[in-house]
């Protein structure tokens, strides 16, 4: 799921409908998640699964509305622990990639001891937009350097779309860089789009995080992030989402 910006929106809570939804998926627990695999390139096996949210209700348009209704009716940092929850049940034994919406940063869901985050056995990587930090730098940062104490890991997701400041990257210091799909579209070896995509790979590495490029959808495309030297890869050439955490090995055709 591509969680939305932190919305600049009214304080009006959510209709009736979007209401009584809202406390039927926290009340039940009834949120669907699917799970895509993200691929090592070195290897072509997986290396984790990134977990997406899908709208369990006719109420929500999609998991952008569904997570923007939630923060306006503050159960925002609720609807993130469930989605947490449910993410480790149905991964066990594998990492994990887990988005959080920039409003969770305001709860004190995450940094509570018993979330389930820390309960999971395999590496957990939190997923924050590059525009989280725009409205909650400082909260940001103390947050994720609690749970970094706690063991969980650092990624920041579509990195390179619309605006792009590579400070972030210095000041967060993720442990993982998601490439925008934008990125990897209608990219040429040897064009002047591939070299601005392996000096930004380039950069990612020199500040220690490694690299995975998103949106994979054709061989060239692979063929593309791996001469750029992106370390995994994700995209529907590879595996698509699906209800069950499996993922087999994936090797380009020749």
């Amino acid at each position: 799921m591509k969680l939305p910006l932190l919305p600049a929106v009214s304080a009006r809570k959510p209709g009736k409908r979007q209401m009584e939804a809202l406390d039927t998926v926290l009340a039940e627990g009834t949120l669907d998640l699917v799970f895509q695999p993200i691929f090592e390139v070195a290897t072509g096996e997986v290396f984790g699964y990134e977990v997406l949210t899908r709208s369990p209700s006719s109420a929500f348009k999609g998991p952008e509305a569904l997570f923007s209704a939630a923060t306006r009716a503050g159960m925002v940092g609720e609807l993130g622990r469930l989605q947490r929850s449910l993410a480790i049940n149905g991964a066990l034994g594998n990492p994990l990639f887990i988005n959080v919406h920039p409003a969770e940063f305001d709860s004190p869901f995450l940094v509570q001891p018993d979330d389930p985050i820390f309960r999971h056995s395999e590496d957990v990587f939190l997923e924050v937009t590059e525009s989280a930090p725009l409205s909650h730098f400082e909260q940001c940062i103390s947050v994720l350097g609690e749970l970094r104490k706690k063991g969980i890991q650092v990624a920041i997701d579509d990195f390179g779309a619309g605006f792009s400041n590579v400070k972030y990257i210095a000041d967060l210091a993720p442990d993982i860089v998601k490439l925008d799909r934008e990125l990897m579209s209608q990219v040429h070896h040897g064009s002047r789009q591939f070299r601005l995509l392996t000096s930004i790979v380039r950069l990612c590495k020199d500040m220690g995080a490694r690299v995975v490029a998103e949106g994979i959808e054709t061989t060239e495309e692979y063929v593309i992030a791996e001469h750029a030297g992106v370390d995994f890869c994700q995209g529907y050439l590879l595996g698509r989402p699906s209800k069950v955490a499996t993922g087999e090995s994936w090797q380009p055709s020749s």
